[in-house]
This record gives C-alpha cells, sequence and structure tokens, in this order.
C-alpha cells in the first residue's frame, strides 16, 4: 500500500477549503509546520487595502518590487525563490533586519497569468537555511494554491455579483470605468442623487466601504 506523504496530505486539505478565513486559520500553519518556518503568511493583493493602515505601511514597502528582491523574483519569474538566491546575506540583512526573518522562502500564487498572491515562510538566524527540497515543495503547494484561487475565490466573486440588482450592476461597470457620480446619473438617465443612494445600498450588500473596494470584489481577474 502506498503511504500518503505529509505534501499529499496538504493538497488534499488545500482543495477542500470553502474560503479565505478556512484557508488562513486551518491550511496555512500546516504548510508553515512542513517548513519548519517560524513564521508564515498567504497575501492576496487585492486584500491588501483591507488590513490596518500600520500594517498596510509595511506590507507596501516589504511587497515592493524596488525594495525586495525576493519578490521582484516572484514577479519576474512566477518560481519559488529564498533570500541567497537574489542577495548576499550582509544585503540581505540591510533589506530585511528582521532576525525572525533571517531566512525567507517565498512562492507564488498564480492565475491567469498574473501573479495575484504570495505564500511566505521565514526562519531565524539559529534555524538552518531554505534549501532546493524546500523550493521544490513550496512550487508543488503553490501550484495547488494557485489551481484554489482561480475556482473558490471567482467563485466567491460570482456571488457577490448575484447580490446586486442589473440597475445595480450597471452602475458598477460605470464606476468601474472611472466615471464620476454625475456622469453615470448623465449615462443612466436618473439623478446624480440616485446614484448616490444605490453605491451606498452596495457598499452594504457587498460590505465594503470604498469604490475601489466594490470594484475589486466583483471584477479583480483571478
Amino acid at each position: 500500500m502506498v503511504k500518503t506523504s505529509s505534501l499529499q496530505v496538504l493538497f488534499q486539505a488545500i482543495h477542500q477549503v470553502k474560503d479565505e478565513a478556512d484557508l488562513r486559520s486551518r491550511i496555512i500553519p500546516k504548510i508553515g509546520e512542513h517548513f519548519t518556518a517560524k513564521r508564515w503568511g498567504v497575501y492576496f493583493f487585492d486584500q491588501l487595502p483591507r488590513v490596518d493602515q500600520k500594517l498596510q505601511k509595511s506590507l507596501k514597502i516589504a511587497l515592493s518590487i524596488d525594495h525586495n528582491p525576493v519578490l521582484r523574483y516572484l514577479v519576474e519569474h512566477h518560481a519559488p525563490v529564498h533570500e541567497s538566491l537574489v542577495a548576499s546575506p550582509k544585503a540581505w540583512t540591510l533589506i530585511c533586519p528582521r532576525l525572525d526573518h533571517w531566512h525567507v522562502m517565498a512562492g507564488p500564487i498564480v492565475s491567469r497569468g498574473q501573479l495575484i498572491g504570495v505564500l511566505g515562510c521565514t526562519r531565524e538566524r539559529s534555524m538552518s537555511a531554505f534549501n532546493a527540497q524546500n523550493l521544490a515543495d513550496m512550487s508543488a503547494v503553490c501550484l495547488h494554491l494557485s489551481v484554489w484561487a482561480a475556482t473558490v475565490r471567482s467563485q466567491h466573486q460570482s456571488f457577490k455579483s448575484s447580490l446586486l440588482t442589473p440597475r445595480e450592476l450597471q452602475i458598477a461597470k460605470l464606476v468601474a470605468l472611472g466615471r464620476t457620480n454625475a456622469e453615470i446619473g448623465t449615462e443612466l438617465w436618473i439623478t446624480e442623487n440616485s446614484v448616490k443612494q444605490a453605491l451606498k445600498r452596495m457598499f452594504r450588500k457587498l460590505e465594503v466601504s470604498s469604490r475601489a473596494e466594490m470594484v475589486t470584489q466583483l471584477w479583480v481577474k483571478l
């Protein structure tokens, strides 16, 4: 009888997850354990506007391809990478001085040819560095996360769209095109105030607080 590997157990668990909250609470910790990581996390780029403002500022720096060579490698290659592949130890300590980020490995979550998220694991200085086998395992895990994102997350967006009436969807599409409330009113033959009231209802239905967040929920291409 063929023994099921820890990776295969992870793959099966990923595809049983129904939403991002479940993914973060149940699966990502298991991935961190698999890689013997000190810290771990998953970031979907369309979710960043919703995080705490202080954390958002830190993430903006950490997720800048000009500042972070690990992310730059992910963007350019869509392949897992650890810090020693893209920077010397001295350079890395200047880029990321945190002691619990002495060793860093990250993998891409990709859909429709675009990098839509990152899976990351870190280790302290006293721990061993990530190696080629870790990169191979990360590649396999990210492949399954990418498939999950392309199915479950897209189904969630379809559900969000179904919450709106045909008229509200018209308004949302015009918002996505950058139209102002006045321009939307003119195009749809309704008053500007009607557009404002409709947007308030739409925000409540979608549980968002801005036009940009609404558009992201409805039409970000996964």
